[in-house]
Order: structure tokens, then sequence, then C-alpha cells
């Protein structure tokens, strides 16, 4: 999805070559922003886990990751990033990532639990604003 994403990104880029932080900036803003709303809303369930791993949550959530890779691609097509060398490296990272995320999470959700959610948030709505930032002040 992000070399999909990268390869639409390249055909409009001269398009918008002139505001392309602006929509860099939106899209990760959009992106952080459900995930500090996500972690402020009250749990729909008390004490019942849900199983992502089936049926409509499962599908739900692989789209939700895909359109996600997707404007990462983008954003890369907009910042002129190697996407031969980033498409890999969001590959191994996110396996990497996954793995440790198995063997790690239960623990760590009872103690970090929603608050890594809002950390993520701030950190995608952190990186929107340098990108924003380091073109309005060029």
């Amino acid at each position: 999805m992000p070399v999909l994403g990268w390869l639409a990104g390249r055909t409009v880029v001269e398009l918008i070559a002139d505001y392309d932080h602006w929509v860099a900036f939106a899209m990760l803003a959009i992106v952080s922003g459900r995930m500090l709303w996500e972690s402020f809303r009250p749990e729909r369930s008390q004490g019942k886990e849900v199983d992502i791993t089936r049926g409509l949550l499962l599908i739900t959530l692989s789209i939700a990751t895909s359109i996600d890779a997707l404007a990462v691609g983008l954003s890369f097509a907009f910042l002129n990033l190697n996407i031969a060398l980033a498409s890999p490296t969001i590959g191994v990272v996110a396996f990497v990532v996954t793995i440790i995320g198995f063997k790690l999470g239960r623990r760590a959700g009872q103690v970090i639990g929603k608050r890594a959610e809002a950390i993520g948030g701030i950190i995608l709505l952190a990186i929107g604003l340098r990108i924003l930032l380091s073109h309005i002040l060029q």
C-alpha cells in the first residue's frame, strides 16, 4: 500500500507541489486526531475482551491499516523519499514491532493502556507540524 500511495502521489505531485506540505500535514493530523479521540473515549465494554482476529472487526482494522499505509506512501511521494528503501524498511519494522507487540502487549497494555494511543497521536501530529513548518519557514 505505501508503494501504491507513492505511485499515486508521483502522478499528482506537480499539480499540488505548491501546497503538498499542507496535504501531508492534513493527512497526519487526521490520523493523529483519530488516535487522540480514541484514546480519550470511554471503553465500550468494561471487562469484556474483544477478539480482533475474527469477523467484521478484523476486516475494518485491515482496511484502516491499508488506508494509513496508502496515506504514508502518498506523503512519501510529496516529500521525495526513496520508496525502494522506505517500503522494505516499513515491512521489516512492522514485522519486528508486531513480534515485540505480541510478546509485550498484554503486560504493557495493563500498565500503559490508552495512553500509548495518545502518545502515538501526539508524535504523528508533531511530525506533521515539522513537515508544515519546514516548508513554511524555507
